[in-house]
C-alpha cells in the first residue's frame, strides 16, 4: 500500500472566505489597484474574486505555463498567446494574482514584465511556500506541502454518452 503524502487541502467554501481575506489586506494596506492581473490559470479564480471584492472593474490576464504535472515542471515559465496589452498599464497600479507562489519563478516573471509598463506593482496569493523566489506582498497561507485547489482537484470532464447524432 503507497501512502498519500500530506496535501493542503482548500475547499471552495475556504476559497471564498481565503480570497475575501486577501482583498481585505489589500485595502488595509492602502493600496487601491487599478487593474489586477490574474495569472493563468490557477490565478483566474483568485484574480475575479479579489477583483470583485475590491470593487477593481479593470481585469486582465497573463498566460503562462510553468507546470505540467505534480512537481513537474517546464525548465522555466514561458508567456503563452493572447498577450495581455502592456502599454496600457502606463502608469497603472496592478495587483497581479495567482493561486500560489511555489518556485515562484512565475510570480516574479510576472511581477518583472508589469513593473516595465506599470507604475507600482503589487503581488497577491492565496499560498505562498518557503523556497519561493519571491515574496509576494499579500499571501493568505504559507505552506511547504502540495495543495489541491478546489478548480483543479477533478480531472477535466469528458463526454458520458454519445450525442444524439452519433446513433
Amino acid at each position: 500500500m503507497t501512502e498519500t503524502p500530506e496535501r493542503e487541502i482548500l475547499t471552495w467554501q475556504g476559497y471564498g472566505e481565503a480570497s475575501r481575506e486577501l482583498a481585505q489586506m489589500v485595502v488595509d494596506s492602502g493600496y487601491e489597484p487599478d487593474v489586477v492581473v490574474a495569472v493563468a490559470r490557477g490565478g483566474l479564480p483568485v484574480g475575479g474574486a479579489i477583483s470583485y471584492a475590491l470593487g477593481t472593474k479593470g481585469v486582465g490576464t497573463l498566460n503562462v505555463e510553468f507546470y505540467t504535472g505534480i512537481d513537474e515542471r517546464l525548465p522555466a515559465p514561458v508567456l503563452l498567446p493572447p498577450l495581455l496589452d502592456t502599454d496600457a498599464m502606463k502608469g497603472l497600479k496592478v495587483l497581479v494574482a495567482d493561486d500560489v507562489a511555489d518556485t515562484g519563478e512565475t510570480l516574479a516573471l510576472v511581477k518583472s514584465l508589469m513593473e516595465q509598463h506599470a507604475g507600482e506593482v503589487r503581488t497577491v496569493v492565496l499560498y505562498a511556500k518557503p523556497h519561493s523566489i519571491i515574496d509576494p506582498d499579500y499571501v493568505w497561507k504559507r505552506t511547504d506541502l502540495w495543495i489541491t485547489f478546489p478548480w483543479s482537484a477533478l480531472p477535466p470532464v469528458t463526454p458520458n454518452k454519445p450525442h444524439p447524432e452519433e446513433g
